[in-house]
């Protein structure tokens, strides 16, 4: 066969090669950052034991991790604890549905696209916009390729985002970007949430596009209207990155005029497991349809007039050929989709106002609960949803306070040092609908012992 390559896989010696090319000496030198203590050297397995035998030495190994099914979590900033209801797990598991790749032949997958479909439309009623997409692959990602979809649009250079949005997603942010002819011009915040006379001093008629986090990063609610009216002054698309659990009772995007609305839907039926995995939604309005990355399933009719669903707006060609792609990511979290997909329709609209209630009124329990102890305050005094940050005063160190509540069965909240070093022994809490009152006092007791 013409252009045919005899190739004969050799595992040892393809192994040196890529380790070469990529610049190391060995497997080890990729594990560098993972701390020695927590790298296992060897897992001692007998040889020929039975597999009831094997299933127990692998348990013993597990049992050692901690899991939240042993410690109560308030861990939040980002990957976030919900209740799931056992029949998100049973119908997502189901051997029709158990892929997170998008079917291309849609007489063979009319289930999978029904499910797609059904997501998109549940999404565009929560976020309040015209079209959402058929997922991506997580938040971060979809935040920047909203930016990408604000240059071509718009033809302009400037990226505004903002201080309070999760520095994670800055950083993929700035990868996306940076080898496109752009700026990525960060606006400060003031008391917690973004400053809008810093925005109005950065903005201008170069300006593509404004980004918005809101719950923010530190779980406080932005002043989105007046941003909004800012942005759009200066010609610019606003895009509005939410938490979805919170729009349940939080105004959504599309009602304060944001362009887009993207997020992760980590929170809405789908496990924190080890911090992934996570699917990202992206909503927009109608006008920019033909410009949004990632996949759309539509509903349509087949040769016999019947209700069908098959993959619209764009080819696959279109995301085979880079160099004319509105995206080179090329497939979708479809599985997670289905998860949030299935959650939604368990919820309902009551439900979704229910969890978001639950959510606030928790978080400000507790929020009262730590701060009756003197040496803690509120790091900011701001609204917020489930998330907040508070300070210690004096040599209280988050991490000791930490490694305190660890031993209490608790895992404790982000050390805020981590990402802005200006604030120093700060800690970022999350308290969801999974917390009790006891949970609540328990911790406030133990944070109370410690310091």
């Amino acid at each position: 066969m013409p252009g045919k390559i005899n190739y004969t896989p050799n595992t040892e010696s393809d192994i040196k090669l890529m380790l070469k090319e990529i610049g190391v000496n060995s497997i080890a030198d990729i594990l560098i950052d993972i701390p020695e203590e927590l790298l296992c050297k060897q897992i001692n397995i007998p040889s020929g034991i039975s597999e009831m035998e094997l299933k127990h030495s692998l348990k013993s190994l597990s049992d050692k991790n901690a899991s939240l099914n042993k410690y109560t979590s308030y861990l939040g900033a980002g990957a976030y604890e919900h209740f799931i209801p056992s029949v998100v797990d049973h119908l997502s598991s189901r051997g029709e549905f158990y892929t997170c790749y998008t079917p291309y032949q849609p007489e063979v997958s009319q289930g999978t696209l029904q499910g797609i479909y059904e997501f998109q439309s549940m999404m565009c009623e929560l976020l309040a916009m015209d079209v959402a997409n058929a997922s991506m692959y997580d938040g971060a990602s979809a935040l920047a390729e909203a930016a990408v979809l604000a240059i071509r649009y718009k033809q302009k250079k400037n990226i505004l985002v903002s201080k309070t949005v999760h520095p994670e997603y800055r950083e993929v942010l700035s990868t996306y970007l940076q080898e496109l002819d752009v700026n990525l011009i960060e606006i400060e915040m003031e008391d917690g949430v973004t400053s809008v006379s810093n925005l109005e001093a950065r903005i201008d008629n170069n300006t593509a596009c404004v980004l918005i986090q809101t719950p923010n990063f530190f779980g406080y609610l932005e002043e989105t209207e007046e941003l909004v009216g800012l942005t759009h002054k200066n010609e610019a698309l606003f895009v509005a990155c939410v938490n979805p659990m919170s729009l349940g009772i939080i105004k959504p995007p599309g009602e304060y005029g944001a362009d887009i609305a993207v997020g992760d839907i980590q929170a809405l039926g789908n496990y924190v497991n080890y911090g992934g995995p996570h699917a990202g939604f992206f909503a927009a309005g109608k006008e920019f349809m033909r410009k949004m990355p990632g996949r759309f399933a539509g509903a349509t009719t087949d040769t016999k007039g019947r209700r069908a669903f098959t993959l619209t707006l764009q080819t696959r060609e279109q995301h085979i050929r880079r160099a004319k792609a509105t995206s080179n990511i090329c497939t979708n979290q479809q599985l997670l989709a289905l998860r949030t997909c299935i959650y939604l329709s368990t919820l309902g609209k009551a439900g979704m106002i229910d969890v978001g209630n639950l959510n606030i009124h928790k978080s400000h329990y507790a929020m009262a609960r730590l701060c009756e102890f003197v040496g803690i305050e509120p790091l900011f005094d701001k609204p917020f949803f489930n998330e907040f940050a508070i300070r210690f005063s004096g040599n209280c160190k988050i991490q000791d306070i930490n490694k305190g509540l660890f031993e209490a069965g608790i895992i404790g909240g982000l050390d805020l040092s981590r990402f802005y070093p200006d604030i120093d022994n700060a800690m970022l809490l999350c308290v969801t609908e999974t917390k009790t009152k006891e949970d609540i006092d328990n911790l406030a007791s133990a944070v109370a012992n410690i310091i």
